[in-house]
């Protein structure tokens, strides 16, 4: 073994006692989603995170997986992939402008669902009114597209509002509709139509970002994150299948004690 190699196989058991240390178990016995939680903390939450750490974590992982014969958490393990255009958020300030922006209740819960729920447009434009159940504060999103069903949670703040439009608009079957067709039928909200309450409202929001609805989606997970929502509950909520889509969101946001800083900000105060 050359000293390359064997500096390598150093780092991967380096990492994988490290894995061990933290749920003071055998690797091997850990789930998908215990490795999946560890691979955040490595990258967001660690007191010293480094890609070359979080690297040898994965490589040291599948290489033990391997000769283990345990090809399903091979599999399952994300891949290492540098993310070159990241999403575009707004900030809370942005959003809270956003929201106040159109002049009727429809428009404004129509981009109020799609941040706070974080929907994708094709999913708000086929949310049913029998989706939303205020008892449970939930609202039901339907699988489409391979994507996965999931419940996500309702706002009381959007649970309100609803329940005064539904009173005023009476809508039968979906939970909002498009302009009612010459022959008198209601078709469901468009996606067209979603992108002119967006385009109405950019004046009236004070920034120089360039957003669309799915910037919505982006800002819903990103806040999430630095709430202080873990990574595995963010990807059930937003419908990924996979958790590397998810933890696109970690290069995004301020959270844990990985927060960006900038050198100015203790330069004066020592």
């Amino acid at each position: 073994m050359n000293g390359k190699a064997a500096s390598t196989l150093r780092n991967y058991l380096r990492c994988l006692a490290h894995l061990a240390l933290h749920y003071k178990c055998s690797p091997e016995l850990l789930n998908e989603e215990q490795i999946a939680d560890y691979l955040y903390y490595c990258q967001n939450l660690h007191k010293t995170p480094s890609e070359s750490f979080f690297k040898h974590t994965i490589y040291g992982l599948r290489a033990a997986y391997k000769v283990l014969g345990m090809d399903k958490k091979h599999i399952g393990l994300p891949q290492v992939k540098r993310q070159n255009d990241l999403p575009v958020v707004l900030n809370k300030r942005e959003v809270r402008e956003l929201l106040r922006a159109p002049k009727y209740l429809k428009h404004r819960l129509m981009l109020g669902m799609l941040y706070g729920c974080g929907l994708r447009s094709y999913e708000l434009c086929n949310l049913l009114r029998s989706d939303i159940d205020f008892d449970r504060k939930t609202v039901f999103i339907k699988k489409q597209k391979g994507k996965v069903d999931r419940y996500v949670p309702l706002s009381p703040h959007l649970a309100r509002g609803l329940r005064i439009y539904f009173n005023t608009e009476n809508p039968v079957t979906y939970v909002f509709n498009s302009q009612v067709t010459k022959d008198g039928a209601v078709g469901p909200l468009t996606t067209r139509g979603i992108q002119w309450v967006i385009n109405e409202c950019r004046s009236k929001v004070n920034t120089q970002k360039r957003f669309t609805a799915h910037t919505l989606r982006h800002s819903y997970a990103t806040h999430l994150l630095e709430d202080g929502m873990n990574i595995m509950c963010l990807k059930e909520l937003l419908g990924h299948a996979h958790i590397e889509t998810t933890m696109v969101y970690l290069q995004v946001s301020n959270s844990g004690s990985s927060v960006k800083f900038s050198p100015m900000d203790t330069l004066y105060t020592k």
